[in-house]
C-alpha cells in the first residue's frame, strides 16, 4: 500500500510541474511576451552562473584528485615500468594543462560575452595565421609524444639479452603452469601432439614421444577390441572406425616428428631444442629474481589468454599455436613491495587479461620476487623434481598382441606400429 501512495504521490508532482508550466505559458501569452525572448537580467544571472560553475567545477575535481588519488596505478616494479609511468605522466602533464587552458576559456568567455542588445558579435570570417598556430602547436606536442612513445616502445618490446632467464608461462582454462629450464639453462622443444596427462606442456623427448605412441596404440587396441567383441550398431561402428583412422594421422605425425627430432639433433647436437627438454622444471610455481633480465615465453593450449601482472607493468597475449614473449628487469621485491603498500599479505599476482571462460576470474598465480640468493635455493629445490615421462603402463590386453611397458624401443615402435594398422 505504502509503494501505491508514493507512485500517486510522484504522478500528481509530475502533473501539478506540467499544469504550472502550462499556467507560465498561458499568462506569458497574456503579457504579450514570446517564448523566445529573454530578459537582461536572466542573461546576466546566467553569465554568472558560468564563472559559479567554473570554480565548483575546478573544485570537484580537485577534490576528487585528493579523495582517489591513492587509487592510482602503484609505484611500478620493474625497470620499463618505470620507463612507461614516466610516458603515462607526460601524457597527463600536457592533458592537464590543455585541460585547464580549454575550459577557462570556455567558462570565461561563455559568461563575459553573454548576449546584450546594444552588442553585436564581431563577423571574423578567416585568418590565416590563426589557422597555422591552432595546427602547428598541436602537431608540435604530438611529434614530441609519438617519439617519446616510440621510443619507450621500443625498448620494451627490443630483444632479450642472450643471459637473460628463459621462463614460460603456459596458459590454459583455466590455470597457469610455468616451466624453468633444467641444468642446461636450455627450454627443450614442445609440441601439443604430445600433451597427455603426464606430460601437460607437450615437451619433446625420446620417452614422451615412445610413451605417446605406446597411449595410442593401446586406444586403437581398446577401439578394436569393442569392435570383435561387441554387438554394435552400423552407426557406433562407423564412428569407431573414424577414430581408428583419427589416431592412425595422430601416430604417423608423431612418429614424423621423432624423425624430425633425430634429424635435427644430429645435425646440431646440443644446440638442438630437442636436447634439452628431458631437465625442464615443469611447476606451477612462479619465482624470478630480483634485478635479473627475464624473458618470458608465453603460450596456450586452447584460446586467447593474456598474461598480465599489474604491478609489473607486464602484458602480452597467450596465442594458441604460437609463442610471445615479453622482457623485463623486476626491481622491487615482494618483501619490499609489501613495505611499500603496508600490507604482509600482499603478493605480484600474475592475472589473465582476456575473457577466457566461466572460471576467467579465477585464473591467477602468485609471482614471488626474491634476492638471488633466495632465488637459487628455491631453484635448487624445484630441479629436484624435473621433468620426466612417467614409464610406459601396460596396455589392456586385446585378442592380437599390444605393446607391453619392457618392450625395448625399437620393439615398441614395431609394436606400436603394428597395432596403429588396421
Amino acid at each position: 500500500m505504502t509503494k501505491l501512495l508514493i507512485l500517486l504521490v510522484l504522478v500528481l508532482a509530475i502533473l501539478a510541474v506540467a499544469q504550472l508550466a502550462r499556467v507560465y505559458e498561458l499568462t506569458s501569452k497574456l503579457r504579450g511576451k514570446r517564448e523566445e525572448d529573454i530578459s537582461p537580467a536572466d542573461n546576466r544571472m546566467n553569465a554568472t552562473l558560468w564563472w559559479v560553475f567554473m570554480v565548483v567545477y575546478y573544485a570537484f575535481f580537485f577534490w576528487l584528485m585528493w579523495a582517489y588519488g591513492d587509487k592510482m596505478l602503484p609505484v611500478a616494479a620493474s625497470e620499463h615500468g618505470v620507463a612507461l609511468d614516466a610516458l603515462l605522466n607526460f601524457n597527463w602533464v600536457i592533458l592537464f594543462i590543455v585541460f585547464f587552458i580549454t575550459n577557462t576559456l570556455l567558462f570565461w568567455f561563455a559568461g563575459k560575452y553573454a548576449y546584450r542588445a546594444d552588442r553585436k558579435a564581431y563577423y571574423y570570417a578567416h585568418n590565416n595565421k590563426l589557422e597555422l598556430v591552432w595546427t602547428v602547436v598541436p602537431a608540435a606536442f604530438l611529434a614530441v609524444i609519438i617519439i617519446f612513445g616510440l621510443r619507450t616502445w621500443q625498448d620494451i618490446t627490443g630483444p632479450a639479452s642472450p643471459d637473460a632467464l628463459q621462463v614460460e608461462l603456459y596458459a590454459k582454462q583455466f590455470d597457469w603452469t610455468a616451466r624453468y629450464p633444467g641444468e642446461d639453462g636450455i627450454l627443450g622443444a614442445t609440441d601439443f601432439r604430445l600433451i597427455n596427462g603426464d606430460n601437460p606442456l607437450g615437451i619433446v623427448t625420446k620417452e614422451s614421444i615412445t610413451k605417446r605412441l605406446a597411449e595410442l596404440a593401446a586406444d586403437k587396441a581398446e577401439i578394436d577390441s569393442t569392435l570383435h567383441h561387441a554387438i554394435l550398431p552400423d552407426g557406433k561402428v562407423d564412428e569407431l572406425h573414424a577414430q581408428m583412422a583419427k589416431i592412425d594421422r595422430q601416430a604417423a605425425r608423431i612418429v614424423n616428428l621423432r624423425t624430425m627430432m633425430e634429424q635435427d639433433m644430429a645435425e646440431k647436437g646440443d644446440a638442438s631444442a630437442y636436447a634439452h627438454g628431458a631437465d625442464d622444471v615443469v611447476i606451477k610455481e612462479f619465482h624470478l629474481p630480483l634485478r635479473k633480465e627475464v624473458n618470458l615465453l608465453i603460450r596456450s593450449r586452447d584460446v586467447i589468454h593474456s598474461a598480465y601482472i599489474p604491478h609489473m607493468r607486464a602484458q602480452m597475449n597467450a596465442v594458441p599455436g604460437m609463442t610471445t614473449s615479453f622482457k623485463m628487469v623486476p626491481t622491487i621485491s615482494t618483501d619490499s613491495m609489501r613495505l611499500v603498500m603496508k600490507d604482509e599479505a600482499f603478493d605480484f599476482i600474475l592475472l589473465c587479461n582476456k575473457i577466457c571462460g566461466a572460471s576467467h576470474y579465477n585464473m591467477q598465480m602468485p609471482l614471488v620476487v626474491e634476492e638471488q640468493g633466495t632465488y637459487d635455493a628455491w631453484y635448487a629445490e624445484a630441479r629436484k623434481k624435473p621433468f620426466q615421462a612417467p614409464p610406459m603402463a601396460a596396455a589392456p590386453a586385446p585378442p592380437a598382441a599390444a605393446p607391453t611397458a619392457d618392450s625395448t624401443s625399437t620393439t615398441v615402435d614395431s609394436t606400436a606400429t603394428a597395432a596403429l594398422k588396421p
